[in-house]
């Protein structure tokens, strides 16, 4: 009798758990509401299984269990908590996958004492602290994997169905794995080799990508920081041209000493070196807006050094949706772009570099275009270097313009290179 009683109460606690573990893995928050609505459902489960093993025997029971259990369990994850039916079929086929382990220790201790009893009540205290484990250690790991994709989330249901599918075909439904037929006990290590293989070769492909990523964004982030440091170093100028404006009535005190003095050939050379240090510093007013005249100028300043031919046409407000650092990081690299590329042509007069930028509707327009010397290579739609540590520019511009809902285009045309983007 007592046997029967703490088999009943096995039965339940499998139940029980399965149904939790699923809430583990297919993420169902744990408000005061779901705990209530939950607890019904348990409830009602528990009533639902009770019946059906008083009226129809615990075989047929468990025949009907994925009819009365397991699919009702999807439809109400996927229908009243909005959990996508994906999710939630995985979560319950792991959730079946669960009941394995402790299913496993109870057999061994009922072998090991020959006693039914054992092997319920050592059922019983595994469920427990599998579940602990499971909350602990795994779901967290197992809801990640499942949100990450579609690819990942059947990957990772796979395993369970399988094995749900074997475990009812050949235990539930036939004997054919207790008669120890050859397929049925082949099957399963047959499945997992299958996976583990299939496993290791997803998780390599994915820590490269992984990796790939993470070297992108320490590029992406150096880039920033340079960006930062470059405007830093223009905003420096300017400043020094103000302090040099500044300092101009102790320029003109000098030069009234010298011509006091008739030094002529003194003041032409003073006024050199002033006129030098003053261009050397001062910014050319392209716009309205200062941050970008300090870019202009000094991208000009590199142009002319290159002995490129550098058009510029500017109409921009005094003040722009995007922060200086990003104005900073935008122009610097479309113009560094244009100014490596045009720097190899062999012919000094086709070293040509056009800029357009101005505002429309409050949103920014960029358009620059340089000739080239080697036609660049186009990868979904951006160009791409085969120089290594290159190319982090253009992604860099491209993050920009889309954090900012705007667009880009990069593109070939009479022999120009063009980057088009508004923002």
């Amino acid at each position: 009798m007592i046997v029967t009683v703490v088999g009943l109460l096995r039965f339940g606690f499998s139940l029980l758990f399965g149904v939790a573990v699923t809430i583990l893995f297919a993420g169902i928050e744990h408000t005061g509401k779901n705990r209530i609505i939950i607890g019904l459902l348990c409830v009602i489960f528990l009533f639902v299984q009770t019946v059906s093993w008083w009226l129809l025997g615990l075989d047929l029971t468990s025949k009907l269990y994925p009819l009365i259990i397991h699919l009702p369990l999807i439809v109400i994850f996927s229908l009243y908590y909005k959990r996508p039916w994906l999710v939630s079929a995985v979560s319950m086929l792991s959730g079946y996958l669960c009941c394995q382990a402790p299913r496993w220790i109870g057999f061994l201790a009922g072998a090991a004492l020959r006693s039914s009893l054992a092997d319920h009540i050592s059922y019983i205290a595994a469920v427990f602290l599998s579940y602990y484990f499971l909350k602990r250690y795994v779901a967290e790991s197992v809801r990640q994997l499942m949100e990450i994709s579609t690819k990942s989330c059947l990957f990772l249901g796979g395993v369970p169905l399988f094995y749900y599918l074997f475990d009812y075909t050949t235990t539930i439904y036939t004997d054919v794995l207790y008669r120890g037929t050859k397929w049925a006990v082949q099957f399963m290590p047959s499945t997992v080799s299958v996976f583990y293989f299939v496993f290791v070769i997803l998780y390599c492909a994915e820590t490269q990508k992984q990796a790939t990523l993470q070297r992108e964004r320490d590029m992406l982030d150096t880039q920033f920081r340079l960006a930062q440091s470059e405007f830093a170093s223009l905003w420096q100028m300017q400043q020094n041209a103000a302090a040099y404006r500044h300092d101009m009535r102790h320029h003109f005190s000098l030069l009234q000493g010298l011509a006091s003095e008739a030094r002529i050939e003194e003041i032409n050379e003073y006024l050199r070196i002033a006129q030098s240090d003053i261009d050397a510093i001062t910014p050319t007013r392209f716009c309205e807006n200062e941050t970008v005249n300090l870019i202009l100028s000094a991208f000009a300043t590199k142009a002319k050094q290159g002995e490129i031919q550098l058009s510029v046409e500017a109409r921009l407000p005094d003040t722009l949706a995007f922060s200086d650092t990003e104005l900073c990081s935008l122009l610097s690299n479309a113009l560094e772009n244009a100014i490596h590329a045009t720097k190899q042509l062999p012919d000094k007069s086709n070293r040509i570099i056009r800029l357009r930028v101005y505002s429309k509707n409050n949103k920014l327009c960029i358009d620059i275009r340089n000739n080239y010397q080697t036609e660049p290579i186009f990868h979904q739609g951006l160009p791409v270097s085969k120089k290594q540590g290159h190319g982090f520019g253009t992604k860099s511009m491209v993050h920009i313009v889309e954090k900012h809902g705007g667009v880009f285009q990069f593109s070939i045309k009479d022999g120009w290179f063009i980057f088009q983007a508004t923002a």
